[in-house]
């Protein structure tokens, strides 16, 4: 099922030389909740834009340490009834019973909310390996690749408010591409479907985010085996620290290919 992605209304634009314009259409991204189950078992529930929902299922399961590649066997929307009935706002993933039991989520996750607290932090990094080496990417690559990613994001070309996150290759190619009001939704997006079509882990790729480097963006890239991390805005003290910890690239800042490097060490 193909669900508008989008919202249209009236608005007037106000301008401080001539006050009120008239009336004029607008498009708005749309935002749904959907409730994440595994083997049946509620996980949680986000806020999120309609579309590639399997997708951010799987992603958000991966960067939880409850799916692993080749590990679902089914996805389907509502495991327990009719998708109609919950308007396609909760998706079911089947392993078989070979992922572990889940541990609730307690109440919703905003499409801007991350991970919260120490102990969380420390769960979700803790079961990580340090990244295999890997050849060093090429920094006018990456610095580049916020640039071209913005070209394939026809969702904010319509609404201007949703982020975008991107698989790219050593070239700068893109290989998947996925737009979401919740910038941690995109980064899932991305994953869960390299997770479902087994090309994971993602070592000879880079992931693009629209936004800012957090900790949950090097924590996701890191779960999924990508080598490099590169975001249009600055990172945080903690996510520098994570990546160097992985031994992640990782470039922020970039404009008109340029950009700062911020890992690993040998690169500073």
């Amino acid at each position: 099922m193909v669900r508008s992605r989008t919202h249209s209304v009236f608005t007037r634009r106000f301008r401080l030389d001539d006050g009120l314009g008239g009336r004029e259409p607008d498009e708005l991204v749309v935002e749904e909740p959907l409730t994440i189950h595994l083997d049946d078992e509620v996980v949680s529930s986000t806020m999120r834009t309609p579309g590639h929902d399997f997708e951010l299922a799987a992603g958000f399961l991966l960067a939880e340490g409850l799916l692993e590649p080749g590990m679902v066997t089914g996805i389907r929307y509502c495991g327990t009834g009719s998708a109609v009935d919950s308007e396609f706002n909760v998706v079911s993933v089947d392993t078989g019973g070979r992922a572990p039991t889940p541990t609730a989520r307690l109440g919703s996750i905003s499409s801007s909310c991350g991970i919260c607290g120490t102990e969380a932090i420390e769960t979700l990094t803790e079961r990580l390996r340090v990244l295999p080496p890997y050849d060093r990417w090429d920094p006018a690559v990456l610095a580049c690749a916020p640039d071209r990613l913005r070209a394939s994001q026809p969702l904010f070309d319509s609404t201007g408010s949703v982020h975008a996150a991107a698989a790219i290759d050593r070239r700068g190619e893109a290989m998947v591409v996925r737009e979401d009001i919740g910038r941690h939704n995109a980064v899932d997006k991305v994953n869960g479907r390299l997770l479902l079509d087994n090309r994971l882990p993602a070592q000879q790729m880079a992931l693009v985010v629209s936004g800012r480097a957090s900790f949950e963006m090097v924590q996701k890239a890191w779960a999924a085996g990508f080598t490099a991390l590169v975001a249009v805005s600055g990172p945080s003290a903690l996510a520098v620290a994570t990546a160097k910890r992985a031994g992640m690239t990782v470039l922020g800042f970039t404009r008109n290919g340029g950009a700062k490097v911020y890992s690993p060490d040998e690169l500073l």
